[in-house]
């Protein structure tokens, strides 16, 4: 933290002199920086060492003027999931000789925590201790609190399963006991149900979990995740524990923990590896205890390109077509879960640049998006969805995206705005794309009205995903041909799952998007003035390139990426079994 920083490694800039900037800032005066520099002469120490030890300044606000004048990001203990993997490769020894702390290490990248981020030789020495060819990423961080994640750390166990066994090893403490060291996070000691709280939340993450469940039973904790759509049981553990462990996951999501008697609703953040990932809590009162659901929202797995989702080049086509169009409403429809907001954004990202104004009105910002002015309707708030797109519409937007229509107040406001000129985005629940126009009908909406100002509505699901290591080609069965439509007498070759440990036994991988899309035509557009039925205004749009969502899922079944048995559990095929 020394004003004559040596160059900085790859990955950042040499900052300004950091007691000048220390002096812009109005942190320090100019005496105090000239009284460290007369200190510096008598001694080896830096520059920021010495502010500190005068008093002139805190640790924590001379790391964050560092992290922000040099680029690189802070360690920020209490907010940050260290992993047992980097902590394995550097001993305890040479973290203290350097003063630097491992954070992650994904077999190619460490993260790495340091006094001194500008300390090249300390960094060399620390790449020793890991695979060739290991690139380091220092974070900003005060000796102090490299210190403390040392102390705290180091000799513990991280490992959900080292944890429950030192557990057990404990003795037999009262609740109230427990909850004490649950709540100190900051000492140097780090309770074991701290570390299992967090290695569980690190071990969902690494999973691919969307969702965790905490679920009391009678003597006993259920704890699942929801993997690709499926929920799926990790382990059981002893019921003993779950009052402290609720109470240190309230804690972090800014709960009432004394509070055991009514629903409740939280968020925190934290960072694992190089991401940030938030965490929406939700509490529910059971007979057995209180029931804890997080919800897992990591933005480097949901703000992917709309080339990902898994859509047929036929149905991109559509979609990019679509935004072409310079006024109207396009919808996102499907049920929850079903991948909508994350359709939205990919589509947002898609038509992102800097010659439009994209505003946006959600409940809650999920993610934040680069260019794109984003606003959250809060509950108590005076901003509802029908009243936020009324100001939205005086911003001067080009496109406006709405979280949901959910009234009749918000799908008139939501039309009226693509009307007077704007493109706008926005979901709805119904089963399929046709099924939105009734819907609209129920919230008021004129068939006239529609006719002239919707561009298309997508309707979609999320199918699992074959794994590619296991996955095994076979003759599809009779009823399987019946399934796919395709001739019996030649049945064709179609991939079934197997399991393998690269996707945990379940035989597949990740999810991909099965859809249809409706896209507006004067045919489709008179059809919806007359109100006629739904099954005349599909045959309509076949001709301007509508394919039904079972069609899709058929397509991806015979590409060997799915499954028949992946496919059925989320698309209706039971027309197809007459």
């Amino acid at each position: 933290m020394d004003g004559n920083q040596p160059d900085a490694p790859a990955g950042g800039a040499k900052p300004a002199r950091m007691g000048d900037l220390l002096v812009e800032r109005g942190l320090i005066s100019k005496d105090q920086l000239e009284v460290a520099f007369q200190e510096k002469e008598k001694s080896n120490k830096l520059l920021g060492e010495l502010l500190v030890e005068l008093g002139f300044i805190t640790e924590q606000a001379l790391s964050a003027v560092l992290a922000e004048s040099s680029g690189f990001q802070r360690f920020v203990p209490g907010s940050t999931v260290v992993e047992a993997e980097a902590l394995s490769h550097l001993p305890k020894e040479a973290a203290q000789r350097y003063r630097a702390f491992p954070v992650a290490f994904d077999g190619k990248s460490l993260r790495l925590a340091m006094v001194d981020i500008y300390d090249v030789l300390a960094i060399d020495k620390v790449k020793r201790f890991f695979p060739a060819g290991t690139a380091v990423t220092p974070l900003v961080c005060s000796d102090t609190e490299v210190q403390q994640a040392i102390d705290q750390y180091y000799g513990h166990e991280l490992s959900i399963e080292g944890i429950l066994r030192e557990i057990e090893s404990l003795e037999e403490g009262n609740e109230e006991e427990e909850l004490e060291y649950v709540e100190e996070t900051e000492g140097g000691y780090l309770h074991p149900l701290v570390r299992l709280v967090n290695a569980i939340l690190l071990d969902a993450i690494k999973m691919g979990g969307s969702d965790l469940h905490f679920e009391p039973e009678g003597n006993f904790l259920r704890l699942r995740y929801r993997i690709d759509g499926v929920m799926t049981q990790i382990r059981t553990l002893h019921k003993r524990h779950w009052g402290a462990a609720s109470h240190r996951i309230k804690l972090m999501a800014g709960m009432n923990i004394a509070d055991r008697l009514n629903p409740q609703d939280g968020r925190f953040t934290l960072e694992v590896g190089s991401r940030k990932v938030d965490f929406r809590v939700s509490s529910l009162p059971t007979i057995h205890g209180e029931n804890v659901v997080l919800r897992i929202l990591d933005k480097s797995q949901a703000l992917v390109t709309i080339d990902k989702l898994g859509y047929t080049e036929h149905n991109f086509n559509l979609i990019d077509r679509m935004t072409k169009r310079p006024e109207g409403i396009i919808i996102v429809t499907g049920p929850t879960g079903s991948g909508k907001t994350t359709t939205l954004y990919a589509m947002m990202n898609y038509i992102n640049s800097l010659d439009v104004n994209i505003m946006t009105l959600e409940d809650p910002v999920e993610y934040e998006l680069q260019l794109i002015r984003q606003a959250q309707v809060r509950e108590g708030s005076s901003l509802s969805f029908s009243d936020g797109i009324r100001t939205l519409m005086r911003q001067d937007p080009d496109i406006i995206l709405v979280g949901e229509v959910r009234d009749s107040g918000t799908a008139t406001m939501a039309l009226r705005a693509a009307m007077t000129g704007h493109q706008v985005y926005t979901t709805l629940h119904t089963n399929d794309a046709a099924g939105c126009i009734p819907r609209l009908i129920d919230l008021g909406l004129k068939p006239s009205l529609m006719a002239n100002n919707i561009i298309g509505i997508i309707a979609q699901r999320l199918v699992r995903k074959l794994c590619e290591s296991c996955k095994e080609m076979g003759t599809a069965t009779e009823e399987e041909c019946k399934l796919l439509v395709v001739d019996p007498a030649n049945p064709p070759q179609i991939a079934h799952a197997v399991g393998c440990d690269d996707c945990r036994k379940s035989g597949y991988t990740g999810r991909v998007a099965v859809s249809e899309i409706l896209p507006f035509n004067d045919a489709v557009d008179e059809l919806v003035l007359q109100e006629a039925p739904l099954s005349q205004i599909k045959t309509a749009a076949k001709e301007a390139g509508f394919v039904p969502i079972v069609d899709d899922a058929t397509t991806k079944v015979l590409g060997g990426v799915t499954s028949v048995a992946a496919a059925i559990k989320v698309v209706d095929f039971t027309d197809r079994l007459l």
